[in-house]
């Protein structure tokens, strides 16, 4: 249904006139959706487990595979956003849950040896309609909570979809050690495509306040601060969509393992990443999400030696203990950086002068635009990972070089962080009505 007003900020609507109830059941059946994006995007991942030698497909052939489907997910990220505006919450996730059935459906069709890598990669490329997921369900949420609430609804909105990705490899793990073949995935999530369009057409709700707004579109892309958290999105949500991934192939490529050794392993860091998504928003709404993420921006980097360390000594058990460790801080840092995109911009509409509910609807007006492009550009971070992976793979025979280079990517986000969010006020102060000037704004606390 159409929801005409809406306005979560007002506390007694939020408390005593259903407000939280109606975010709440919105929330639940945007995590059923998301959550089924995330895995049919994930599919390839699982997918190449299954293609032994004879589908004739190497290593980097396979890696391909999987970077071109992060490819798809975070182009259409863009549109995703903007559809919410224009078809309603509610009808557009009806639309996209349905979607899913084209890459789930092709994929059934042709998984088996001999058939053309030119058919498996548009396959592959059809499944990055499931990353699009992501970004009209965050865009919509959004509009749903109040900005007190964002960090943890944001959260565990992202961290119920971001948790598709472990859960399809865990049914992949299932099916091979169950001696079954790649259709027997592909058959699970078919019917669990519809009862996710189903159910968000029965349950969700549209807000009729929300339109496609050209102006908060130009003006998110003018905006510096939206690139930066981009930039910063490619170091955490970059991160945990490649390494998703990539673990299994590293696992096979780089340590030998069978396709069942390898997915015995590969679920346990997204898993565990997924989960601590909505701890690292619940850390930003009472610390301050830039706090939360330069702190973890650090912790990464000191993940990612010991990845090189264990890499360099070829050591099985703390490779794959540094990765989950690793997988834990993305999920932390995904729930800190969306924290602070709406606190943002509320915090540079107060800046400007508005106050009340003009402030919070300017912000969630810009956030919402901003959130389509920082989501698009932190998911292009993950076809970087793979690309990289790739590349130093055929380069020198293992991922070593690719692992110094995120380490060192990492510690330019730990400096972006502290020096455009923590070091000083980064919002100018601005003349009132009466001409007295505001303080200062830091966005420390966002």
């Amino acid at each position: 249904m159409w929801i005409e007003r809406w306005d979560p900020e007002d506390e007694t609507f939020w408390k005593e006139e259903g407000g939280e109830k109606v975010a709440r059941r919105n929330l639940a059946f945007s995590v059923l959706s998301e959550h089924i994006g995330f895995s049919v995007w994930s599919l390839w991942s699982v997918m190449v487990l299954f293609m032994g030698p004879e589908y004739g497909i190497d290593a980097a052939g396979k890696f391909f595979l999987v970077s071109m489907a992060t490819l798809v997910g975070a182009v259409v990220r863009v549109p995703y956003t903007f559809a919410v505006a224009r078809f309603g919450g509610r009808n557009w996730t009806v639309i996209a849950a349905s979607l899913l059935l084209l890459p789930t459906v092709a994929a059934f069709v042709v998984m088996e040896p001999g058939t053309s890598y030119s058919t498996f990669m548009l396959c592959a490329l059809l499944t990055g309609v499931g990353g699009g997921n992501f970004a009209s369900s965050m865009t919509n949420i959004n509009s749903f909570f109040p900005l007190r609430k964002k960090g943890w609804a944001l959260g565990l909105n992202a961290g119920g979809g971001n948790i598709g990705v472990p859960v399809v490899q865990l049914v992949g793990l299932a099916v091979i050690g169950a001696s079954g073949g790649p259709r027997v995935v592909l058959g699970i999530y078919i019917p669990l495509v519809l009862v996710s369009a189903v159910c968000a057409f029965l349950f969700m709700d549209s807000i009729s306040s929300v339109r496609n707004d050209t102006g908060a579109v130009k003006a998110a892309t003018r905006d510096a601060h939206t690139w930066i958290m981009s930039f910063l999105y490619v170091g955490t949500f970059g991160s945990f969509i490649g390494y998703g991934f990539a673990f299994g192939l590293v696992l096979q490529t780089q340590f030998g393992r069978t396709p069942l050794e390898a997915a015995q392993l590969t679920f346990i860091g997204p898993l565990l990443g997924s989960l601590i998504r909505p701890v690292g928003g619940w850390l930003a709404d009472r610390f301050g999400g830039a706090r939360i993420t330069l702190w973890n921006f650090l912790g990464m980097g000191a993940a990612t030696g010991v990845v090189v360390l264990a890499s360099v000594r070829e050591s099985l058990p703390l490779f794959v203990g540094a990765f989950v460790a690793l997988f834990v801080l993305t999920g932390l840092g995904n729930g800190s950086t969306y924290k602070m995109i709406p606190g943002i911009f509320q915090a540079k509409a107060e800046a400007s002068g508005l106050v009340g509910e003009a402030a919070a609807a300017q912000g969630r007006r810009l956030s919402g635009a901003a959130m389509g492009l920082i989501g698009a550009v932190g998911g292009l971070g993950g076809l970087g990972i793979n690309l990289a992976l790739r590349q130093s793979f055929q380069t020198v025979g293992s991922g070593t070089g690719a692992y110094i280079a995120f380490l060192a990517f990492y510690g330019v986000c730990a400096a972006v962080t502290w020096a455009v969010y923590l070091r000083r006020p980064v919002a100018r102060t601005v003349p009132a009505a009466d001409t007295e000037e505001k303080p200062q704004l830091s966005y420390a606390e966002v």
